[in-house]
């Protein structure tokens, strides 16, 4: 009998100490928004994410779904598993880029949000999914908003640690009210695992009384050109190098330098330093304000030039190592552009460059290429349809070369993390001019995906490697996945709504005089 008693025992023992395990909630409302962009976001469109970056997903789906990712979500879920907290999770609602978010979508999420937390057992610490930029029509600061709310239902005693994305504009607003703000410290984002891992390795510290943290915000008055946001190259990547050795100092817990997001137009927008201390205020200040002299004093290298889609067609042309990756910055998908611009299109068939291509969203043209079949023929208008700012609809002739499903799963760790990926049932279209050896292609898809993984291309049959030249639609981000193919990357100063020049914005709403806003 002396066995079966010890197996008993040692069942409740495991037992008891299952349920004195911390219990953590985990939710999210992840939106960077556009204000440029004049297309309102709704609550369907939080559903459908972005190229079906799986888009909302409630309770025990966030740990199913999530698991297997790179992203923040199983950053949780890995930090958790490390540190013996138990998650519960509510809602993550996005990711979503697209414009201003409507009141309604964010009344109705935000009350989600905070209901599931309410329903759930006690809580010993709420972990939070905000990407930094979500704008709603009656609230410029969103993400501030969704946290005075949290707030404002569990107390000011509770631990709420927030993670943002790199391109967050955060506000002393949003500091004040957390017990930790941790931003991502890549571009393009290899880490948004890893700094979900940190937050919730943070939060044991936290809730087990072993860490008490103090926080400091420097901001300086400047805007941080998304031309200069890659944090592996110069002159970013030194004050980078800068935060995590910080970091690792004693008494450090956290160190984030966020590059800003230029196409908000609110009062925080722009860079930010946030250090985290363990009870030392002092500093946290001291840190945060000799990493934000830092940012500043790199004025003299921010200085705004990039080529036109005409020049950078020529430029690419006359490269003598293939293929060129064209990143078109005005159609920066992932900065909430509609993935339909025809700038560089349009001067690649004038320039009649030989051997590349372009993905469009556009579902009509999608569609005609489906009813049209394999090797039948196409001639139609493609891109330019969703509104004024990218380019005028281009025709072109051609033949369906392909439909696939659209669906790939990116298993490498790339910007943002995202693994699962849908664009719809796309097409491939072999324009006329065309040879063997090489093809001009432009792929229809329904949805808009952002270029974040070389599979949408390889998905559809595209060789990357055997191309002269790619475009992608983004700035920095997609560098992750078309940099160790490419034997040059230009970015282009294309139009649209996530053009880098912001001379040609009219912002009404940031701080005036800032740097940057206006190219030296």
């Amino acid at each position: 009998m002396i066995a079966p008693m010890r197996a008993l025992l040692f069942l409740i023992a495991s037992l008891a100490f299952a349920q004195t395990k911390p219990i953590i909630g985990v939710g999210g409302i992840v939106h960077e928004t556009n204000t440029f962009n004049p297309k309102k976001t709704t609550l369907a469109d939080f559903k459908a994410g972005i190229g079906g970056a799986n888009g909302t997903l409630r309770g025990d789906e966030i740990l199913r779904l999530s698991a297997n990712a790179n992203n923040t979500p199983a950053g949780f879920i890995e930090g958790a598993a490390q540190s013996g907290l138990t998650l519960y999770p509510t809602v993550i609602a996005g990711p979503q880029t697209i414009g201003i978010v409507l009141d309604s979508a964010f009344e109705t999420l935000t009350k989600e949000l905070i209901d599931r937390l309410k329903a759930a057992p006690k809580l010993d610490g709420i972990l939070l999914f905000l990407h930094g930029t979500m704008v709603a029509e009656s609230y410029p600061h969103a993400d501030a908003e969704v946290v005075r709310r949290v707030r404002q239902a569990f107390g000011d005693k509770i631990p709420l640690i927030v993670v943002h994305d790199f391109h967050a504009n955060v506000s002393e607003e949003i500091v004040r009210m957390t017990t930790a703000l941790i931003t991502y410290k890549e571009c393009p984002h290899l880490d948004a695992k890893e700094r979900g891992v940190q937050a919730a390795k943070l939060m044991a510290q936290v809730v087990a009384g072993k860490v008490k943290p103090t926080q400091a915000i420097v901001k300086p008055p400047m805007l941080l050109n998304i031309l200069f946001h890659n944090t592996y190259a110069a002159p970013l990547k030194p004050i980078t190098d800068e935060s995590k050795r910080v970091e690792a100092a004693p008494k450090v817990l956290a160190v984030s330098v966020a590059g800003g997001y230029q196409y908000a137009d609110i009062l925080a927008m722009g860079p930010s330093v946030v250090v985290v201390t363990d009870n030392d205020p002092a500093l946290a200040q001291r840190e945060a304000e000799r990493l934000g002299n830092l940012l500043w004093n790199l004025r003299d290298q921010l200085k705004f030039a990039a080529p036109t889609a005409a020049q950078a067609v020529k430029m690419a042309m006359e490269n003598d190592k293939f293929p060129v990756t064209l990143m078109d910055a005005g159609d920066n998908i992932g900065g909430g552009s509609a993935g339909d611009s025809t700038y560089i299109l349009g001067e690649l068939l004038k320039q009649k460059a030989g051997g590349w291509v372009v993905v469009i969203s556009d579902a009509g043209a999608a569609e005609a290429a489906i009813q049209a079949g394999v090797g039948g023929k196409f001639d139609g208008t493609v891109g330019g349809k969703t509104d004024n700012l990218h380019g005028d609809s281009v025709r072109i002739k051609g033949r369906v070369k392909g439909i696939h499903d659209g669906r790939f799963v990116e298993t490498a760790v790339r910007h943002g993390g995202g693994r699962y990926w849908d664009m719809g049932t796309t097409a491939v279209i072999e324009v006329e001019g065309s040879t063997p050896d090489l093809p001009n292609l432009v792929v229809l898809t329904p949805k808009r995906v952002i270029p974040f993984s070389l599979n949408q291309l390889n998905s559809v049959g595209i060789i990357p490697q055997q191309m002269r030249i790619l475009v992608a639609k983004g700035t920095i981000a997609p560098r992750a996945a078309y940099e160790p193919v490419s034997a040059r990357i230009i970015v282009v100063d294309s139009g649209g709504v996530t053009g880098m020049n912001p001379a040609r914005f009219p912002y009404r709403h940031i701080r005036p005089n800032l740097f940057g806003r206006l190219p030296e």
